[in-house]
């Protein structure tokens, strides 16, 4: 048999059962639009959170009092880890190939400026933090390069924070208390927005030394640097910990690059994509199933035709690639009309709704497209090969 004839009799046989054809389609249809649909929210998810992170820049290292590894005795016990200091933060800005240093402390408190009051978030920093977090400044100017142990009582206002306090009228030069302290507002923010569900711009900024006082605490939560491009993420943080080990007699910290927490996170987010794709092929077994049904079903309503083909000198491969050929055509049929439902979805949902992240990943499409082929073909086989090896004459007298 000519391979057109072979096409020729597929569709046919597609087409003399419309509806039974659809439905049987619908199945891995559903199927591919699940996984498509799961897969480009989790794509969207994917790529938000890494940009809210990078948003920061790249080239940046942290550090955090405290080693993340496991210790003897029992749970409860007060660490003697040495606390990271400013004098660790001056002698970090010394070191090859850093740019920036920051301290970083933080509380929440109340803040009271022009007869209104307001809890926010309380910052305290370095002034070359906002060189370190690539975050701007709308108005006036960050804290300025004082002594890092004798700061002046100088604040520096998020965007909604001011907004908040001052209304529309210009928050500079104004006075502010902090947890009953008074400090100077010399600059605001430039907006930066959400911050996986932290509002950054509802925060106030000051020196780290004034912090440490107000919180009366003795070490500071993390430290913060930013260092050139050209330079290895892996060798920055090497002179970081040798720079620190010698500092504290030990390694009693935890430093973690941009680049290894960016990886982790791509990571762990790969892993939840997959996942939720894998959550939508369970459809596409389904119209597997359905797929093997209507195969067999047709295989027994067209016995006679099968017996007069192969009395006609038609192969038993002809047979088996003709039942086979219209499980796939079905299976492609409906992975296409799967695939189109399934990005036109995703594409509606992002115009309604386009703070929820959505990007359809076509590597996914691929293998949603391929596996739906796949299903066809291993749902059909058992058909088709039942259908290739029925007797012509039993087949014909069934008539």
């Amino acid at each position: 048999m000519r391979t057109a004839d072979l096409f020729s009799l597929t569709g046919r046989a597609i087409a003399a059962h419309p509806l039974r054809s659809f439905l049987t389609l619908l199945g891995i249809a559903v199927g591919v639009a699940a996984v498509i649909l799961l897969t480009a929210i989790g794509e969207g998810v994917h790529r938000f959170v890494l940009a809210e992170f990078t948003q920061f820049g790249t080239n940046v290292i942290q550090v955090v009092p405290g080693k993340t590894a496991a210790r003897g005795g029992p749970p409860g016990l007060p660490t003697t880890a040495r606390p990271l200091t400013l004098e660790d933060a001056l002698a970090l800005e010394r070191l090859a190939g850093v740019t920036a240093v920051t301290p970083i402390v933080s509380a929440n408190a109340e803040v009271e400026g022009q007869g209104r009051v307001r809890r926010s978030a309380i910052y305290g920093v370095g002034p070359a933090m906002s060189e370190v977090f690539s975050m701007g400044v709308n108005s006036g100017r960050f804290l300025p390069p004082d002594d890092l142990r004798q700061a002046r009582a100088l604040a520096v206002l998020g965007a909604t924070l001011k907004r908040e306090l001052f209304g529309q009228g210009s928050a500079l030069g104004a006075r502010i208390r902090i947890a009953g302290e008074r400090y100077r507002v010399i600059g605001v923010m430039a907006p930066k927005g959400q911050f996986l569900g932290t509002d950054l711009d509802d925060s106030v900024f000051v020196p780290a030394a004034r912090a440490l006082a107000m919180l009366d605490r003795e070490g500071l939560m993390e430290i913060n640097l930013g260092y050139r491009d050209g330079y290895a993420s892996a060798d920055m943080a090497k002179a970081v910990s040798e720079l620190l080990v010698a500092r504290h007699g030990r390694e009693d910290f935890t430093i973690t690059t941009q680049e290894d927490m960016l990886r982790s996170l791509s990571k762990i987010l790969g892993i939840l994509t997959t996942a939720v794709g894998a959550l939508g092929g369970i459809s596409l077994l389904v119209g597997g199933v359905g797929i093997v049904t209507i195969m067999t079903i047709a295989v027994a309503e067209r016995t006679p035709e099968i017996g007069l083909l192969v009395a006609l000198g038609a192969r038993r491969a002809t047979i088996l690639a003709l039942f086979l050929g219209e499980a796939i055509l079905l299976s492609l049929l409906g992975g296409l009309l799967g695939l189109a439902t399934g990005a036109g979805i995703a594409t509606i949902v992002q115009l309604a709704a386009p703070g929820l992240p959505v990007a359809v990943p076509w590597r996914y499409v691929a293998v949603a497209l391929a596996t739906s082929i796949g299903i066809g073909l291993v749902a059909g086989v058992l058909p088709a090969r039942r259908a290739a090896t029925l007797d012509p004459v039993d087949a014909l007298r069934s008539e």
